[in-house]
Formats: structure tokens, sequence, C-alpha cells
């Protein structure tokens, strides 16, 4: 599983310009069962999405297809984490530590 934390590097108005792109995007990944979670952060300085990719690879090249990205308004940090522990509809994403 993955953390990917979107920091945002332009003003907001650049940003919400791009937004309707970057929904799409969102869109295409949550259809294609990458995306368990999305949202903005608060204070809105960039978002969260928590994402079920299979390796960092495929992960980052999501990532940089990303409207905010190829926009030049975000800069992503992508976290991998073993999700040990999860609540009964995300037992699929369970991992076992090696």
């Amino acid at each position: 599983m993955f953390v990917l934390e979107l920091t945002y590097t332009a003003p907001l108005d650049k940003v919400d310009a791009l937004l309707p792109d970057h929904v799409e995007w969102l869109d295409r990944h949550y259809a294609a069962g990458h995306f368990l979670a999305s949202g903005r952060k608060d204070p809105r300085d960039g978002g969260v999405i928590l994402a079920g990719f299979p390796d960092l690879a495929t992960a980052e090249s999501a990532v940089a297809e990303d409207p905010f990205v190829t926009g030049g308004v975000c800069e992503y940090r992508i976290t991998r984490f073993i999700a040990t522990k999860t609540v009964p509809a995300l037992q699929d994403y369970r991992e076992t530590l090696a």
C-alpha cells in the first residue's frame, strides 16, 4: 500500500484551474481499483491519496501522469507501508511481514 502526499507548489488559483483534469485522473484510478481514499489536506496546501498499487514503479508512473504534476502545481511524496492490520473492508490489502 502507498500513501501519496501532494504538496502544492503554485497558488491555489493555478491548482483550481487544473482541478477538473485532476478529478478525471482520480476517477480513472478509482475505476481501476488503485485508489482507496483521497482528499484535501486541512489547511489546503495539498492532498493525500491512499493507494493499492502493486509496486513503487507503478505508483511513480501513475503520479507522473497526474495533471497537477504535468501542470507543475504540485510535488508528491510517495510512502510505501505494510498494512498488517486493516478494517474488514480493506482485508484484501493486508500484508505480512517478511
